[in-house]
């Protein structure tokens, strides 16, 4: 799964999409939680675009919005199975840009350890994501989103047997093209390549989403 991730370092993320316009108005966040408000990109008018969406999708039917909290993550397996996120995964689909996310190891008497995993190469990358549009009983749009996962490649599966699925670089265009067959959607929900990622333990301090500081990526030597 994914439950929290971070984001920093916005002005490289502007230019590393290509976004033109208005600047990403958001501060740096180092455990982005569910229920933050955090940009994503979608396309409009074929030109990408940020968007503030909240973590934890709404369904446009939903009555209540915190609904939500239980919907910050869509399995790939069945987004085409489920009537929820069939409608979704062909026409409302989305960037969310990350820095890395963290993932927690439980051992053997049940402690959990939190990791910190990034990419190898490059220092954003994208989830895939999903977005969609409620409305309140005066009409006041919230838009929302959740992020799609796999199962987990070699370095994940060190501490989790699920991940994020993170879009090739030479996806993201296209992940946002909405004349897309659900087969090529499919073919780019899959694991990361094996080798591509890096983790390390980080302090348990990440465990409380009041806690946004970049200490909380500093890697901890554990027993």
């Amino acid at each position: 799964m994914c439950g929290r991730y971070s984001v920093y370092e916005f002005a490289e993320i502007e230019t590393r999409y290509g976004i033109t316009g208005p600047t990403i108005m958001a501060e740096e966040n180092y455990n982005v939680s569910p229920g933050h408000f955090m940009p994503v990109i979608i396309q409009e008018d074929d030109k990408k675009k940020f968007v503030s969406m909240k973590w934890g999708l709404v369904p446009g039917w939903a009555k209540d919005t915190k609904i939500g909290y239980k919907l910050i993550n869509a399995r790939s397996e069945s987004v085409f199975e489920k009537p929820m996120w069939k409608g979704l995964a062909k026409h409302t689909r989305c960037l969310v840009p990350a820095s890395g996310f963290y993932e927690w190891k439980v051992d053997e008497i049940g402690e959990k350890q939190p990791y910190f995993i990034h990419h190898k190469k490059y220092p954003h990358f994208t989830f895939a994501g999903l977005f969609s549009e409620w409305k309140d009983v005066e009409g006041h749009p919230l838009y929302t989103f959740t992020i799609i996962t796999t199962e987990a490649n070699k370095e994940m599966r060190q501490v989790h047997d699920r991940m994020p699925v993170i879009l090739e670089r030479e996806d993201e265009d296209k992940w946002l093209n909405p004349k897309l067959s659900e087969e090529e959607i499919q073919s780019m929900l899959r694991p990361s390549a094996d080798g591509t990622l890096a983790l390390y333990p980080v302090s348990k301090d990440v465990n409380k989403p009041s806690n946004n500081n970049p200490s909380l990526l500093e890697q901890i030597d554990i027993k």
